[in-house]
């Protein structure tokens, strides 16, 4: 199964890097931010983001659009200091390319300002790579 990852982190606490590099250890595939085009077709992408004005920045639609025909299925994968998940963002965006999304994400808590403060932490992280195992799995 061919994996690939990519993040957009434009935290200061740099939350996406965080969940991108657990990713990337359990799969022990390198992690790149979304500048950078998938060359080749990826069975799997985990597509790590996060919630920015109750919506995903528009970088993850210009992404997706770019590289839609080299994304079998895309796994969400996003933090938000106010709970909410970006899977229907991610969904509605992908949904218009042709890629496949799976139902299956991993969504935690992210710190901003004083919110959510250390978040994610090592149980999130731990919780991260536990779900990653799941979906290689399948």
């Amino acid at each position: 199964m061919k994996i690939a990852i990519r993040y957009l982190s434009k935290s200061k606490k740099q939350n996406g890097v965080k969940l991108a590099t657990a990713v990337s250890d359990e799969c022990k595939v390198v992690a790149l931010p979304i500048t950078e085009k998938l060359e080749e077709e990826a069975d799997v992408l985990f597509l790590i983001n996060a919630m920015y004005g109750f919506t995903v920045d528009p970088d993850i639609n210009a992404f997706i659009e770019k590289n839609a025909n080299n994304i079998k299925c895309l796994v969400n994968i996003n933090s938000s200091c106010s709970g909410m998940s970006t899977l229907k963002a991610v969904k509605k965006i992908a949904t218009k390319y042709s890629v496949k999304v799976s139902e299956n994400e991993y969504h935690t808590k992210g710190s901003f300002g004083f919110m959510n403060k250390n978040r994610p932490n090592q149980d999130d992280l731990n919780k991260l790579k536990e779900f990653v195992k799941g979906v290689i799995a399948q």
